[in-house]
């Protein structure tokens, strides 16, 4: 299994604004560069929160259309997913942590996993990663601001 990676980001709003963001799928285009295209595929019936989804991502040299499948906290403090399926990757492991740090001041802990089909130098895939999970996080970040 790839080694994971965390990084963290703070936002000026509460955790359930910033759960609101991440939990709607179906704004990420709008949002999140890389992500082309999501399709909600199973809902929970109980909650309401998406299931499985597919995403259609173009991070440069990484395109891939994959499925990952997500367990929500009760307490609506963090969400985390593994893969179902890929073409590109065969693994992937993530999850974001909700911290309220101050009132409205919400700490934001990605960590995420990723394993390619083809092997990739340990040195460029950690590379690779960061960007994404910094790229991530600031767009995250912007968005929720936005919002408020």
């Amino acid at each position: 299994m790839a080694d994971q990676s965390t990084q963290s980001i703070e936002v000026e709003a509460p955790p359930e604004q910033v759960m609101a963001v991440i939990a709607d799928f179906g704004s990420y285009p709008e949002w999140a560069k890389q992500v082309q295209q999501t399709e909600v595929l199973l809902v929970d019936d109980g909650t309401g929160n998406a299931k499985q989804v597919r995403l259609t991502l173009d991070a440069g040299p990484i395109k891939d259309v994959y499925t990952l499948e997500y367990e929500w906290a009760d307490d609506g403090r963090s969400v985390s997913w593994h893969l179902v399926k890929g073409q590109m990757q065969k693994a992937q492991n993530g999850r974001y942590h909700l911290e309220e740090v101050a009132e409205g001041r919400t700490r934001v802990t990605y960590t995420l996993s990723v394993e390619l089909v083809l092997p990739m130098i340990g040195l460029l895939r950690r590379k690779a990663e960061k960007m994404v999970m910094d790229t991530a996080l600031k767009e995250l970040k912007r968005r929720v601001e936005e919002l408020d």
